[in-house]
């Protein structure tokens, strides 16, 4: 199973983004390929945060708008969100001692223990912080 980061859907969804139509086009091929894919609650969240924000965005993304694209992505009947459950905290814990991570980086940390609680193959993601946890690999599929 693949898994989208927040950036990608940031990407996707802002028209404005230099990445859009790549952020786009990947979306779209991962949900029309029959695989499974998943979108971790925290990235809904950080999405909806991110894309709202005036401060991030002039105009921001209206709250209905950034909802309707949530539900769009929903509507893939291949996807998956992921969510804490057992085992989850240790995974995070680990994760967090073993790269020394704290601050604004435990929000990576968490995607990453998702990810690996849920069994995801794979996580999207243009950022590249995610390499400070090894047992997770990772894609962008924004570049070649």
């Amino acid at each position: 199973m693949i898994a989208i980061d927040t950036n990608i859907l940031v990407y996707a969804h802002r028209e404005d983004s230099e990445w859009h139509d790549k952020s786009v086009s990947a979306l779209n091929d991962l949900a029309s390929s029959g695989r499974p894919w998943a979108i971790a609650w925290s990235s809904v969240h950080e999405f909806l945060a991110i894309v709202t924000h005036p401060r991030i965005y002039s105009p921001p993304t209206p709250q209905e708008v950034a909802f309707k694209a949530i539900e769009g992505w929903q509507n893939s009947n291949t996807l998956r969100f992921l969510h804490e459950g057992p085992g989850y905290l240790e995974r995070l814990g680990n994760l967090c001692i073993n790269a020394k991570i704290a601050g604004g980086r435990v929000h990576d940390a968490r995607i990453a223990a998702l990810c690996l609680n849920h069994g995801v193959a794979e996580l999207w993601t243009a950022d590249r912080d995610f390499s400070k946890f090894p047992e997770l690999k990772t894609h962008n599929p924004l570049v070649a």
